[in-house]
């Protein structure tokens, strides 16, 4: 049976999108997600995503899978690519321009903006050691400037989920981060024992901020919402940036905002439709 697909891109993080609303289950297993997303022999892509039915009066529910078959909690560029692909669904229909989406992390809500862009209620970060989770301090506390040894190198890291696990350390120069190398020691770390994405930043003010990332399950991609979003509160909790920064990455950039009133993450950015097929 032929399924047919949309292929999206947030900032360049690319990403295959199924129409999966009348099932409750995902039409494709994680080993036929891996074989789509290969560059070469498949799609390619850094995830599928399936829209699937809502859940406890939900729009509707986010499934992915990453190019190499495990499942993440929540991707950031992957539910701005949702929310459009849902509006292109729905079409002339659409009656609204927010969506609940349930995902692994909880509830995520992207709204779609007047200039096109998509922004997403991210949630509360969670900061603690055992919400993270890491070994890297007691279960009860934060994980900020902690030391973590990798390949002979002792990196300051500070810890946050965004309902998915995140390292960040702050260099000097983001270029200058042998990434394709130490990025897989980093996300199997045995500090981590669900594995992390990992984000290397550059402050270049206290309003903008530089990131390279290396994601679980995914390797370098060029963009990584959620990692974004924790990327800036890392810089808040060490007084390293505002609470509201432009985050560039090598796809693009995304506007992020740690909200003082409700401590809520803000996320906006744009999601691209690339071209729809069949498999």
């Amino acid at each position: 049976m032929a399924i047919e697909f949309t292929k999206y891109h947030g900032l360049g993080n690319d990403f295959i999108l199924i129409d999966n609303r009348s099932s409750s289950l995902p039409v494709l297993t994680p080993e036929q997600a891996v074989k789509l997303c290969d560059r070469h022999f498949g799609i390619g892509a850094d995830g599928v995503i399936f829209a699937l039915p809502g859940e406890h009066g939900t729009d509707y529910t986010m499934r992915i899978f990453n190019s190499d078959g495990s499942e993440p909690e929540m991707c950031g560029n992957g539910i701005r690519c949702l929310a459009g692909f849902l509006a292109d669904l729905e079409g002339i229909f659409r009656n609204k321009d927010t969506y609940q989406i349930q995902t692994l992390a909880g509830v995520i809500t992207p709204q779609l903006m007047p200039d096109g862009q998509i922004k997403v209620d991210m949630g509360v970060p969670r900061l603690l050691a055992e919400e993270i989770p890491t070994t890297l301090s007691t279960p009860d506390t934060k994980v900020i400037n902690q030391p973590l040894e990798v390949e002979g190198q002792t990196w300051e890291v500070t810890c946050v989920s965004m309902g998915n696990p995140h390292c960040i350390t702050f260099v000097e120069d983001v270029t200058a981060i042998p990434l394709a190398t130490i990025g897989l020691k980093f996300e199997h770390h045995s500090a981590f024992p669900q594995r992390t994405n990992t984000e290397f930043i550059e402050v270049v003010s206290r309003d903008y901020l530089k990131m390279r990332v290396w994601e679980r399950g995914a390797g370098i991609t060029l963009a990584c919402g959620t990692g974004a979003c924790a990327s800036l509160v890392a810089g808040v909790l060490t007084g390293k940036c505002d609470r509201a920064a432009t985050v560039e990455l090598p796809g693009g950039a995304l506007h992020i905002e740690w909200s003082e009133v409700d401590q809520r993450i803000y996320m906006t950015g744009p999601a691209e439709r690339v071209f729809t097929g069949k498999v």
